[in-house]
């Protein structure tokens, strides 16, 4: 047998679990700090981006609105949003370039077809009408759901929705409710969307629900909004 017999190469020693689960630590670390730096970088950019939008959906469903003016509605009454004194549920208010008040805008949610929808309506107490619809959130079905926000005679049903009070203003006087396409026949009645029933009832449903709600506790204090221009 030779001397000079070849040596076998070592096998490479296993890794050790500690360097192993240490790594691991680490990259989990460096990637924590890393979300939480580009989140806390973006963060005022995206409420700007947030408060742009709403904005621009307050003054959309306020006819002649030029401004927005945010209010806090408590069981006191209602202040303005840096006079309040107390948390309450906040209502957005528009006023033309006079400063006179046009109306408010608040927000019902409902679930729809596919997910919770989100939209901002329009109220003016002049004429006891939602005078304006947008949607703030949907994930409805693209082409028949969504139609909720791009479909223009669905959308015309809220230039002039009946909203008015019942004489004792516990409620609405009317159930705002959506009908068949085309069967609308009361002016708190919508006409529905083919196609897309469940999307559309979700919005009738909703926006009973919420001016059934926050209409009685608005009545008694609109003369708050004028006396704040």
């Amino acid at each position: 047998m030779s001397s000079s017999a070849s040596v076998q190469p070592q096998k490479p020693k296993p890794t050790s679990s500690v360097k192993l689960i240490t790594t691991l630590g680490l990259i989990a670390l460096f990637s924590g700090l890393l979300v939480v730096s580009v989140f806390e970088f973006t963060k005022p950019y995206i409420a700007e981006n947030q408060r742009i939008a709403l904005e621009r959906a307050v003054l959309e469903v306020i006819p002649g609105a030029v401004e927005r003016r945010d209010f806090i509605l408590t069981d006191e009454g209602v202040f303005p949003k840096d006079q309040a004194p107390e948390s309450g549920s906040i209502i957005h208010a528009g006023f033309d370039e006079a400063g006179r008040f046009q109306g408010v805008a608040l927000e019902a949610s409902g679930r729809g077809y596919a997910d919770v929808i989100r939209v901002l309506y329009g109220y003016d107490p002049s004429c006891q009408c939602i005078v304006g619809m947008t949607v703030l959130e949907s994930r409805e079905t693209p082409g028949l759901g969504d139609k909720i926000e791009t479909d223009p005679l669905f959308v015309a049903n809220f230039e002039r929705l009946d909203a008015r009070l019942a004489a004792d203003g516990s409620g609405l006087a009317n159930r705002i409710r959506t009908v068949d396409p085309g069967a609308a026949e009361q002016p708190w009645e919508i006409d529905g969307i083919t196609g897309a029933t469940i999307s559309a009832e979700a919005i009738g449903n909703m926006l009973n629900r919420s001016a059934d709600s926050v209409l009685p506790e608005l009545a008694p204090h609109w003369a708050a909004f004028e006396q704040n221009n």
